[in-house]
């Protein structure tokens, strides 16, 4: 259904400008569904609804705007951010960013421990994919040490022959041997090599989170992307978009040997309070200028959690907040609201306003009474 907002807005420009909403009406759940499964990039035939529903509101409202009187525009604009919201990330965090590496050969695989150190040195902890069979070997010791160092192992497909996709019957068989690994390896997460994907297959994987759906595909093999800077589900999956240029892409393909580009994603990803997502491969960062860009993004990365408070955890810590998040509810007791449900002692309530043309929070002081703990 269209919110009332929305709604509220149609009609007020209907009566002045005889809007038809007949044909405005669309399934949002769909809508949303077609860019998490990336269905407009199999297809054709563009489904504009939303866009179209959007482009409407806009150009009634700014047609009448200047006939409006002020108390009116602000009513409006105010109806359009009503309402108590749950920033997305816990304890009052402003953004989110983690750190991946896909490991692809056995230079890749012998350098994460001294990457591990680089790492260490900045105060970050990352997320090691790796490859099961046929690229190199992965001895139980060098696994156990990943983890006891407080970073994180998950699988990298199967054995990164760049097929895991290609067929439906060899992609199940495969994803029951990728599954016996994740079982032996006690891990949660999992990202296809070369982001291949197909989003209505993942039921057969069993992961709690998937790291393969880029929000943003014009440089990758395969095109596409979820179009959200924001972790959802795909089924029981938590996908964790990636959302910032792959590492082989700016050096290789753009050419560009600067955190420029990085630094320009990471400030749009903050404004809207996002994951920013960071792959970087250990086999691509051997060299010294690849070596150099890559302390710089370290070292900006270090700033900017301080300075704008965005917290920078384990990719498998993403996936334990957001499935907790998922399952909290908004209640209002007293007149006051608050976040009930397991792991809600975290949790914000955050009122969304206008300031300028840019939407702001504003925490809500003190909402930890009734909460329940998890």
């Amino acid at each position: 259904m269209v919110t009332n907002a929305f709604t509220d807005h149609y009609r007020f420009a209907e009566g002045y400008s005889r809007v038809d909403l007949s044909s405005a009406l669309f399934d949002p759940t769909e809508a949303v569904d077609n860019f998490r499964y990336e269905r407009y990039a199999n297809s054709s035939a563009t489904n504009g609804n939303g866009s179209h529903m959007k482009r409407l509101l806009r150009s009634a409202y700014y047609l009448i705007r200047p006939a409006l009187p002020v108390s009116v525009r602000k009513h409006l604009q105010r109806t359009a951010l009503r309402g108590w919201e749950k920033l997305p990330w816990p304890d009052g965090y402003q953004a989110c960013t983690i750190m991946t590496h896909d490991v692809e050969t056995a230079a890749g695989r012998d350098f994460v421990p001294r990457l591990m150190d680089i790492e260490e040195s900045f105060g970050i902890r990352s997320s090691f994919q790796l490859v099961p069979e046929q690229r190199y070997e992965v001895p139980k010791a060098y696994r156990e040490d990943i983890s006891a160092r407080g970073f994180e192992v998950n699988i990298h497909g199967l054995n990164h022959d760049g097929h895991l996709f290609d067929e439906r019957l060899e992609f199940e068989r495969r994803a029951r041997r990728i599954n016996e690994y994740a079982r032996e390896w006690a891990v949660l997460g999992f990202r296809s090599p070369v982001l291949y994907r197909k989003q209505e297959w993942f039921s057969a994987l069993e992961f709690s989170y998937d790291m393969s759906v880029p929000n943003v595909a014009h440089l990758d093999p395969q095109r596409g992307g979820c179009c959200t800077v924001l972790p959802y589900f795909i089924g029981d999956i938590l996908e964790l978009p990636l959302t910032t240029t792959q590492d082989y892409s700016l050096f290789n393909i753009i050419g560009d040997f600067s955190i420029e580009l990085w630094k320009r994603q990471m400030d749009l990803i903050l404004q809207k309070s996002g994951l920013a997502s960071f792959l970087i491969h250990p086999d691509y960062i051997l060299g010294a200028d690849t070596s150099r860009v890559f302390h710089s993004l370290l070292e900006y990365l270090t700033g900017i959690c301080a300075d704008r408070h965005v917290w920078c955890p384990l990719p498998k810590q993403v996936d334990a907040w957001w499935t907790q998040r998922n399952s909290m509810k908004l209640e209002c007791r007293d007149g006051k609201w608050h976040v009930v449900g397991p792991g809600s002692e975290r949790a914000r309530v955050a009122y969304a306003s206008l300031s300028g043309t840019d939407v702001v929070y504003q925490f809500e002081e003190s909402q930890r009474s009734g909460a329940t703990n998890g």
